[in-house]
C-alpha cells in the first residue's frame, strides 16, 4: 500500500462561532484547503507551523509525543480546528509539528467523520455503508452515567427495600 493523501478543508472553529454569532463575517473565517497525508497510524491531526499561523490558532497545551522514529518530542496542542471531507465535518485539536511539511490526518478526526481508507484506490472515501451522514456507536448512553451498570441500574430502580424506586428520583444521577 501506497501513501494515500486526501484533499481537506480546515477552518479555525473560534472564528466559525464568532461568525455564526454575527462578531466577524463568513469572509474573514480563516480556512485552509490542503491535501493531507491519511495516516491510521497517528492518533490526531498533526499541522505544521506555518498552518498554525495561517490559521491563527490558539496554543492550548503542551505535551510530549513519541515520534514514527521512537523518539520523544515536546509539541504544541492547538486548536479549535474544524476539518471537513466531503460532507463530514469534525472539530479536533491538533498537534503542531515543528519542522514536518506533511499534514497527516490521524485516526481520531477519520473515526469521527466515519471515513474509510481505500487501500485498492488507494483514497480516503466516506463511508459507504453511512453515505449522507457519519455513524458513531454510543453504547455507553442510556440516561446513566457511564459508571452505572446493568447490576447497579436494577439497584437504582429496587432500591435496598425491594420495591422499584420512581425513575424521578434518580434525577440528580442523570447525566
Amino acid at each position: 500500500m501506497g501513501l494515500i493523501y486526501a484533499d481537506i478543508e480546515l477552518f479555525n472553529a473560534d472564528d466559525k462561532a464568532l461568525a455564526r454569532r454575527g462578531y466577524l463575517p463568513e469572509a474573514e473565517v480563516k480556512r485552509l484547503n490542503i491535501r493531507a497525508l491519511v495516516d491510521s497510524g497517528a492518533y490526531m491531526l498533526s499541522i505544521n507551523d506555518e498552518t498554525k499561523t495561517q490559521l491563527d490558532l490558539a496554543i492550548l497545551d503542551k505535551q510530549t509525543v513519541e515520534l514514527a522514529d521512537g523518539s520523544l518530542q515536546e509539541v504544541e496542542i492547538v486548536g479549535p480546528v474544524d476539518i471537513r471531507f466531503e460532507n463530514r465535518w469534525t472539530t479536533a485539536r491538533a498537534v503542531v509539528l515543528p519542522f514536518s511539511t506533511d499534514i497527516l490526518l490521524g485516526s481520531i478526526p477519520m473515526e469521527d467523520m466515519d471515513v474509510l481508507i481505500d487501500p485498492k484506490q488507494q483514497k480516503l472515501l466516506v463511508n459507504p455503508a453511512h453515505p449522507y451522514m457519519a455513524q458513531k456507536p454510543m453504547k455507553n448512553v442510556c440516561g446513566y452515567p457511564r459508571w452505572i451498570t446493568p447490576a447497579w441500574s436494577n439497584y437504582l430502580r429496587v432500591g435496598n427495600s425491594g420495591k422499584p424506586m420512581p425513575m424521578s428520583r434518580l434525577a440528580p444521577f442523570q447525566s
